[in-house]
């Protein structure tokens, strides 16, 4: 069971084959080290991690031991299972005559919720998703599968600072729409078939204040039940969507992403 879960995640262990994986350009989702350690080669690897901009995490020897029976030295590494691009390859890769649309994540840490978004900004045909490199879900096996392979066809966008990343698109000429069930704007009065960078908020909290307020326009859902909210993965999916009507992209329509 633990070489299936090896094999699943893009397992590394040990200090020398972590840092050496790091240094020939491997892209590391997240570096696992157990608390409390110290020692000269595994600070050489901190500040490698420092430098390539690596998550570290430092996590009980317990976690560890689950995630390789192997002889970790404290220190294992999950790899990417996608290829991340860079926020300006992003832009480029839009084909010619298409109207810019991004889903930025803000804080979305449930990596079911991440790979339901990326399906659905898949299927609306939205350019890629832009996450954050700390406090958000990792492309892990279970992101992967709620997807439905979405993950390996959309571009994501990894970046260490999501406010500077999005006020780059902003100057780029890209309207940023927050996600907000207190805002009193409503979703339908939204102009999307504008450049957008829609930005979704964290399960608890929803959108960071200061990424609010660098936002050109903040957008609510109108619910008809009792419940004050919907998951942040349907509220994507609805905003989404609504892109697509405003834009028209109905002989787009491939009918590829269907209900299981």
């Amino acid at each position: 069971m633990i070489r299936n879960f090896e094999k699943m995640e893009n397992i590394i262990f040990g200090i020398r084959p972590v840092a050496e994986a790091i240094g020939a350009g491997r892209q590391i989702e997240k570096v696992y080290v157990r608390k409390g350690a110290e020692g000269q080669l595994l600070g050489e690897l901190r500040e490698i991690c420092r430098r390539r901009g690596v998550v570290v995490q430092e996590v009980p020897v317990e976690k560890l031991n689950r995630l390789t029976k192997g002889n970790h030295q404290g220190v294992v590494a999950q790899t990417a299972a996608i290829a991340y691009v860079e926020l300006a390859e992003l832009l480029e890769r839009i084909p010619q005559g298409d109207v810019p649309l991004f889903v930025a994540l803000d804080g979305v840490t449930d990596v079911r919720n991440f790979g339901a978004i990326a399906r659905s900004a898949e299927c609306a045909g939205a350019h890629g998703l832009i996450v954050a490199a700390k406090n958000a879900a990792p492309v892990n096996a279970d992101a992967m599968k709620t997807s439905a392979g979405a993950l390996a066809r959309i571009a994501v966008c990894r970046v260490g600072s999501m406010r500077n990343a999005l006020k780059m698109l902003q100057d780029e000429g890209l309207q940023l729409a927050a996600a907000s069930e207190k805002s009193d704007a409503l979703l339908y009065d939204a102009d999307l078939r504008r450049p957008t960078v829609i930005v979704m908020g964290s399960e608890d909290a929803g959108v960071s204040r200061e990424v609010v307020k660098m936002c050109d326009v903040q957008l609510s859902i109108p619910l008809a039940g009792a419940v004050e909210s919907l998951n942040v993965s349907a509220a994507a999916a609805v905003i989404l969507f609504e892109a697509v009507r405003q834009r028209g992209h109905y002989s787009d329509a491939r009918g590829e992403c269907k209900g299981e």
